[in-house]
Formats: C-alpha cells, sequence, structure tokens
C-alpha cells in the first residue's frame, strides 16, 4: 500500500515555475501561485519562478536555461496545454524530452476526470525528462495545478513516499 516513510528524514528538492500566458502577471498568475505554494509548505524550494510568452521559442529557451542550472532539479510549467491556436507548450517542451514520462498524462487525465469530467480531453498534459531534469507541462488552471501536485507531484517528490519516488533515482538518472 502507498504511504509515507515517517522513519526517513525529508529531503528537499530545487523546483522552478514557469507560467505560460500572454495575459498574466506576477500580481494575478494564480496557477504560478498555486505551484509555489504547495511545493513551499511540503518543504520544497522554489528556486526560479517566471512567466513567458505563448510563443514556443521563448518557451524553450526558458526551460533551456533552466535546464542548465544547478539549482533546478523540476521544472513545473503551467499554461498552454489546449488546443487553441496560442496553446503551444507541448509543442515546445517535448522535442527536447530525452525521456518521456506517459504515465504521468495517463495518471493526471485519470485523476482530473474524476474532477471535471471528460473535459480533461482539453488537456494536453505532458511530462518527461530533458537530461536530469523532470519537466512538467500543466494546463493553466490553479485547480489542475492543486490536482496535479496534490495527487501526484507532492507524492513522486518525497523520498518518503513508498513503494518508490523520483527523488530516490536522481543519482542514477545518467547512468550507462
Amino acid at each position: 500500500m502507498p504511504h509515507i516513510d515517517e522513519s526517513r528524514t525529508f529531503h528537499p528538492v530545487n523546483f522552478a515555475v514557469i507560467t505560460v500566458s500572454d495575459t498574466r502577471t506576477t500580481a494575478d498568475d494564480r496557477s504560478g501561485d498555486t505551484l509555489v505554494d504547495r511545493a513551499t509548505k511540503a518543504g520544497h524550494n522554489v528556486t526560479a519562478r517566471t512567466i513567458v510568452t505563448d510563443d514556443q521559442p521563448a518557451i524553450r529557451a526558458a526551460v533551456q536555461e533552466l535546464v542548465a542550472r544547478e539549482d533546478v532539479d523540476v521544472i513545473l510549467t503551467t499554461g498552454g496545454t489546449g488546443f487553441t491556436g496560442r496553446d503551444v507548450t507541448p509543442d515546445a517542451i517535448e522535442p527536447l524530452f530525452t525521456k518521456r514520462m506517459d504515465g504521468f498524462s495517463t495518471t493526471f487525465h485519470t485523476i482530473s476526470f474524476e474532477v471535471i469530467g471528460v473535459s480533461t480531453l482539453q488537456s494536453r498534459a505532458t511530462a518527461g525528462l530533458i537530461g536530469d531534469t523532470f519537466v512538467f507541462v500543466l494546463p493553466g488552471s490553479p485547480g489542475a495545478c492543486r490536482d496535479a501536485w496534490d495527487n501526484i507531484l507532492v507524492k513522486q517528490f518525497d523520498n518518503r513516499f513508498r513503494p518508490c519516488n523520483f527523488v530516490e533515482i536522481f543519482p542514477r538518472i545518467n547512468e550507462r
């Protein structure tokens, strides 16, 4: 049965948050706020936060800049996962993946279905590794960010979570 092993010492992870939007500012970025608040309340560090426009080169550049930083283990993007012409976040990021995490999308949509029903089909949420950095591409609603964090990310980025978690494989990601 999945559980938190309280006998283990918690190890914080370094997160970066990118909000993808043509209209949001730091003053009204509720989705970015949701991710930052949840990560910090869980005991993690948020070492970077930015807002970029719905533009593939801008999104890609922001992600690549954060991947190159030593103080970023995980990048969470929010916004641009839908089907309108300006929704290009997955298109910008997926070609950068060195490994895709298909199970994230499946799990996210299963959880989302319980909350919003078939409307979950309108999201192209995805995730993967770029080098040794985990990248999660989340929808732009605070609710979707909350659902992803509370039901998936908080557990997988807690080294005490059993039977397994991403934190314990960090040292082995680049094994050959």
